[in-house]
This record gives C-alpha cells, sequence and structure tokens, in this order.
C-alpha cells in the first residue's frame, strides 16, 4: 500500500491589492509547510490580488508574467509545492484561474474556473471550458476551484480521469457554510477523491468570508477542519480502500 500524502491547508485573509504582501505571506507558509513534510500548499481563490478586490480586471497578469515567476521562486527556495488562486489577463479576456506549481518551482498545471459564480465573476471572468490534473508525489491530482467543487458533474469527471485528490483554491462566503460542512464531504465520499478546500477569513469589502476550510480522505472523513480564522493545516491524505469504495458510475440507472 502506497504511503499518505501529506497536504497543507492554508486559510486566511484576503491580501485586498497588496501583492507583495501577498507573495512574503505565502513565502512564510510555504517554508511552515514544508518544515511540516507536505508536498503541497493550497491557499484560497484569486489571491492575487483578492477575491473581492475592485481592481481585479485592471491588476489581472498573464500566465506566465510575474506573478508566477514569484511564486515558481517561492516554491523552489521553499522545496513545496503550491496550488494557488489567481485574475489571468489573457488578452481582452480575465479569467479566474489557479496554478499547481511543483516543489522544483516548475508549473505541473493550470485551470480556469468553469462555473462562474453570480452576477459579479461573470462581469468580470470569462468562464474556462477544461479539466486540469497532474501527477505529485506519485498521485493524480486535479484542480477546481469555489463553485466547480459543487457541482457532482466535475468532480466525477476528474474522478474518471483517475484523480485521487482534488485541490480547490476558493472564496466561500457567508452563509454559505454548508458547502465545507456538508457538500465537501459527500463530494468525497460519492466520488472516491480526497478535497483539499482552501477558503479565506475575515471581511473583504462588502463580503464575509465563512472560513471552514476543510481537508476531506477519499471516503468522506473530515481529516482537517479550520475555524472562522487564520490556520494552517496539515493533513495525511490515505490512500482508498477499495472495500469502502462505491461504484456509482458502473451502478447508475437513469429513469424517466
Amino acid at each position: 500500500m502506497r504511503p499518505a500524502q501529506r497536504v497543507a491547508l492554508w486559510q486566511t485573509f484576503s491580501p485586498a491589492g497588496d501583492v507583495q504582501s501577498a507573495l512574503d505571506q505565502i513565502g512564510l507558509q510555504l517554508r511552515a509547510a514544508a518544515a511540516a513534510g507536505a508536498d503541497v500548499l493550497v491557499g484560497p481563490e484569486s489571491f492575487l490580488p483578492g477575491y473581492n478586490h475592485d481592481r481585479i480586471a485592471e491588476l489581472a497578469q498573464p500566465r506566465g508574467g510575474a506573478w508566477h515567476q514569484a511564486l515558481a521562486a517561492l516554491t523552489r527556495q521553499a522545496g513545496c509545492g503550491l496550488v494557488l488562486g489567481y485574475a489571468e489577463r489573457d488578452g481582452a479576456q480575465v479569467f479566474n484561474s489557479a496554478v499547481a506549481f511543483g516543489p522544483d518551482g516548475s508549473e505541473l498545471a493550470h485551470y480556469r474556473k468553469i462555473q462562474l459564480y453570480g452576477p459579479r465573476e461573470k462581469a468580470i471572468y470569462a468562464p474556462g471550458d477544461r479539466y486540469a490534473t497532474f501527477e505529485l508525489n506519485g498521485r493524480r491530482c486535479g484542480l477546481l476551484i469555489c463553485y466547480d467543487v459543487e457541482f457532482t458533474a466535475h468532480v466525477a469527471a476528474l474522478a474518471a480521469r483517475g484523480v485521487e485528490a482534488v485541490l480547490v483554491p476558493t472564496a466561500n462566503m457567508m452563509p454559505y457554510t454548508h458547502v465545507a460542512e456538508a457538500t465537501v464531504p459527500s463530494m468525497s465520499a460519492n466520488n472516491a477523491v480526497a478535497i483539499v478546500y482552501a477558503n479565506y477569513c475575515g471581511v473583504e469589502g462588502d463580503l464575509t468570508y465563512a472560513g471552514g476550510s476543510v481537508i476531506t480522505g477519499p471516503h468522506g472523513e473530515v481529516l482537517a477542519k479550520a475555524g472562522p480564522g487564520p490556520a494552517l493545516l496539515i493533513a495525511d491524505l490515505p490512500p482508498r480502500d477499495a472495500a469502502r469504495m462505491y461504484n456509482m458510475a458502473a451502478d447508475y440507472r437513469p429513469a424517466n
């Protein structure tokens, strides 16, 4: 049986446009995660420049730009992988994106949020249209962002591609505490995937974030959970137990 995969989850306040402060914080948390033996650190949605910032479209940067270069250097220096959300500029379009770096600073995957949430996101961002998976320490991982993970079809599609862990930057706000409490564990159990759901805490503009970030195992078990404030969670993702796995994809029978 393969050993558990160790992951770190970072729940924190939004940098609210202060990119240098954000990068300083990321470096500190990467070093802490590496010291704890984590393979990867997962942080919130659109952390660069902040989810509820009023200049997202103006500040958005292209894939491979200065933000990417800075994040790659930080992961390389710490020797720990990173998954983080950012606002991506691609010509005239802006995407709500997430990038995964390996512990050597190489880009492992890049993902654009498919399920944009509410009128504000739809006014700022264009939607993504494809999944992103990658190998990390011998396991296949996949990326989703916030609202994406609430759709069974997306989690099931990643599971069908052999994904064992879904890494999810999020910006879940009050009063939607049910997502971390109930939706994420049920998505794990029904699809036999671990989920790392990394949220903000505190207040940004007119949003109060729900905190409650959670790491669930492949059978819906809660491995670690944050409260309402800043937190660095460390958990080992256990291998899937074949005796406990559902066969829902094969057993499903549609009805009229």
